[in-house]
């Protein structure tokens, strides 16, 4: 009979709806506060900067960038995080060159020190960004409150909706979000489709990227011009510069496991983090004002000067940052490598146009930023999307698609930027 081969009736949507329409109230809470966290981070840094680096520099009558000022700086910010890490309960958390974005909660008493040590970083003109802290502090106060609020949702799901909520706010828009975790949840066993299992962290990082952008509206556009007809020599510079960038973010990866291990000979915070100041301080008065603290805003300074910088000083930036980033991250200091790496891939994007003026300078930058992200995150989507909207240019993600794929080719298999918890480079 024909009716022996009709199709199996398809299951009603309703059973899928019930499932999930629960989770959009948790989910908007989690996204809401993890963004609110974020900026309140974010402005108490600003505010405290603001009096380390201008005020009290011009009460004292001294430069606030001299490099007496940013080797005394840097190196106070080291006593001080390393007074937090070592006297406040918890320890401001585990070594953070084992912590990649998000992971296993935390207990919630270890958040208080963690953002304490974070907020401290980032005043103090260390070269971190407040990704990796924020996240870890969001995903400990969402499984810790959300558990005992709503106990029948599983703890994964805090996870989950606390990583997305932060991703979201952190760069203002849940297409983030939907990369990172599209890519981390492939490779996890779930139940239902792939966006039944977005669903809920799409709402915490939409919730979290409009609040996030109806309080501070936040501009990953740096000021490059435009590109609007790509050209097949652009292609060829897209390929070229993000291999280019992707070997010198590489370079980091190796160095990482030696320079951990030096400061950790040491042993105590109060030994490894003043001298990992110290270092932070002299590299700062090497390569001045613009290769200090988080990176974004000096990447838009770097930027608008575009044209006149000599290669030398673009060079000296790149190179400046990058070790900046890994005595950073290998003594102690808190915090994450996204923003910084940016400031590199931009450095290194410009010192490329500069040899080649002929090369589009959005091309350059992107390429550079796409290829250094990989090296240091390999977090694919994440690197692709951050290249992009610097760009602020449609032409540029399909370059930026091609120029991925030698790149990734280069650092695949290679060390990354995190040890794991015996010292050894993963991989």
């Amino acid at each position: 009979m024909a009716t022996d081969h009709a199709p199996p009736p398809a299951a009603p949507v309703e059973a899928s709806a019930r499932l999930l329409l629960p989770q959009i109230l948790p989910a908007l809470v989690v996204g809401v506060g993890a963004s609110l966290l974020f900026l309140g981070i974010s402005a108490l840094a600003e505010k405290f900067q603001h009096v380390l680096w201008n005020d009290l520099p011009d009460a004292l009558g001294i430069g606030g960038y001299s490099s007496l000022w940013i080797i005394v700086m840097l190196t106070a910010t080291g006593v001080a995080v390393g007074l937090v890490v070592w006297k406040v309960p918890g320890h401001a958390g585990p070594d953070p060159a084992s912590e990649g974005l998000g992971g296993a909660p935390l207990a919630p008493g270890v958040v208080p020190g963690l953002l304490v040590a974070s907020t401290l970083s980032l005043a103090g003109g260390v070269s971190l960004g407040p990704e990796n802290p924020i996240i870890a502090a969001n995903i400990a106060l969402a499984f810790w409150l959300g558990s005992k609020a709503v106990p029948a949702l599983p703890g994964a799901a805090w996870v989950a909706l606390a990583s997305a909520g932060t991703i979201g706010a952190l760069f203002g828009t849940p297409v983030a979000a939907a990369l990172v975790l599209s890519e981390a949840l492939t490779s996890q066993p779930g139940r239902g489709s792939l966006w039944d299992r977005l669903f809920a962290p799409l709402v915490a990082a939409g919730a979290g990227a409009l609040t996030t952008e109806l309080i501070s509206e936040p501009s990953f556009d740096v000021g490059l011009p435009p590109l609007t007809h790509p050209g097949y020599g652009d292609i060829l510079a897209a390929l070229v510069i993000a291999s280019a960038a992707a070997v010198f973010g590489l370079a980091s990866c190796y160095l990482f496991p030696y320079v951990h291990a030096v400061f950790h000979r040491l042993r105590h915070p109060m030994l490894m983090l003043p001298l990992g100041g110290l270092v932070l301080g002299l590299l700062g008065a090497l390569g001045g004002h613009l290769t200090l603290f988080k990176g974004l805003a000096e990447t838009k300074d770097l930027t608008a000067g575009i044209g006149g910088w000599s290669s030398g000083e673009l060079a000296k930036f790149a190179v400046v940052k990058l070790l900046a980033l890994v005595v950073a991250a290998s003594c102690g200091f808190r915090g994450g490598r996204i923003f910084p790496a940016v400031f590199i891939g931009a450095a290194f994007g410009l010192l490329a146009q500069a040899l080649v003026p002929e090369v589009h300078p959005a091309v350059a930058v992107s390429s550079a930023v796409l290829g250094v992200l990989l090296a240091t995150t390999r977090q694919g989507w994440i690197s692709l999307f951050t290249g992009a909207v610097l760009a602020s240019s449609p032409a540029m993600l399909a370059l930026l698609c091609l120029a991925s794929l030698p790149a990734w080719l280069i650092v695949t298999g290679r060390p990354q930027l995190e040890l794991d918890h015996q010292g050894n480079a993963l991989r």
